[in-house]
């Protein structure tokens, strides 16, 4: 297995971490995937595992058995079952410091249930754009109608106070055009972007992004599961397509759906700043963002970055997204 069952991430490695079962018992596993947190059992095949992990995420309630050729605490599982559009949620205070407090030796158990049962949290879509991007986000804008009221596009430009715009599809007042100077700083412009949320939550895309509306539809009751469990951002795997060809950096999660209140750090390669804590942040599976680039754009995007922020322009990256994508 060369990418987690779970996630898809290529990110196994070698762990010791154990997982302890309701009747005492304790088992070691010997890799994990540092991106989800599941843990694998020696010769663990993916599609057997998933088939096996499915199955169980079907009932109303879970309890992983010690037979698995997988081990998980409840964090773990409460993305796995985002995956199949559902939730997952402690059974008891236990559980619920488990789920607080991952990676928990504690197995993971948890009552399971649709999304869809969810009372569904408002979340606002915050686009950051260049001033010549603008007419390709305002024709795309449509297709996310069907899931936010609430809609604001920051230009890199001079100061510009928020003005209303019409947009086919979307209520009168629902889209709002402002303007700030980029100035070299992605994580400023994100955080202008987040105040000017008018609900609690806020998705932020790039003008090269785009979301399926299906996924878009979801949002709101991922917003709810997340208060349910006391997190504040959600990450959303991304999907790198150069030239139209999918790229090996998948799935390149992407904390792009938080609390309005929540600051981005970072002049580039910008990220929720949680305060050190990663536990307010959990990953979501039931959809990508697509991601459409260039190999001209990447070939400048890392000595770009690495201008704006020495040190952190990832050069490395170039090789990797102009890779095709490996299962």
């Amino acid at each position: 297995m060369r990418r987690c069952f779970v996630c898809e991430a290529d990110t196994l490695e070698p762990t010791s971490r154990h997982i302890r079962y309701p009747d005492g018992s304790r088992r070691g596993f010997p890799r994990v995937c540092a991106s989800c947190g599941v843990l694998l059992a020696a010769g663990a095949d993916a599609a057997t595992c998933w088939n096996h992990l499915a199955r169980e995420l079907a009932g109303e309630t879970f309890q992983l058995s010690p037979d698995a050729p997988y081990g998980l605490d409840l964090y773990t599982l409460r993305s796995a079952a985002t995956r199949l559009g559902r939730g997952a949620r402690p059974l008891d205070e236990t559980d619920g410091q488990a789920l607080r407090h991952p990676h928990a030796e504690r197995a993971a158990a948890g009552a399971l249930f649709a999304l869809t049962a969810l009372r569904p949290r408002a979340v606002s879509l915050g686009i950051p754009c260049r001033p010549a991007d603008l007419d390709g986000v305002l024709d795309a804008l449509r297709a996310q109608a069907a899931w936010t009221s609430d809609v604001a596009i920051l230009v890199d430009g001079p100061p510009r106070a928020p003005d209303v715009i019409d947009v086919a599809g979307f209520p009168q007042g629902a889209v709002r055009l402002a303007a700030r100077p980029l100035g070299g700083d992605f994580s400023a412009q994100r955080n202008a972007l987040q105040d000017l949320a008018r609900h609690a939550w806020m998705l932020q895309l790039d003008a090269d992004e785009a979301l399926a509306p299906e996924t878009g539809r979801g949002l709101p009751t991922l917003a709810a599961l997340a208060e349910g469990g006391g997190a504040v951002s959600i990450g959303l795997p991304r999907r790198n397509r150069v030239e139209g060809i999918l790229s090996d950096v998948y799935p390149d999660v992407q904390y792009r759906l938080n609390r309005s209140h929540v600051r981005f750090t970072g002049r580039v390669h910008e990220r929720p700043d949680l305060g050190g804590d990663w536990r307010q942040g959990f990953i979501a599976l039931g959809g990508a963002i697509e991601h459409r680039l260039t190999r001209t754009h990447v070939a400048a995007r890392s000595t770009r970055y690495e201008t704006m922020d020495p040190g952190r322009g990832r050069p490395e990256e170039q090789t990797a997204l102009l890779r095709p994508y490996r299962p």
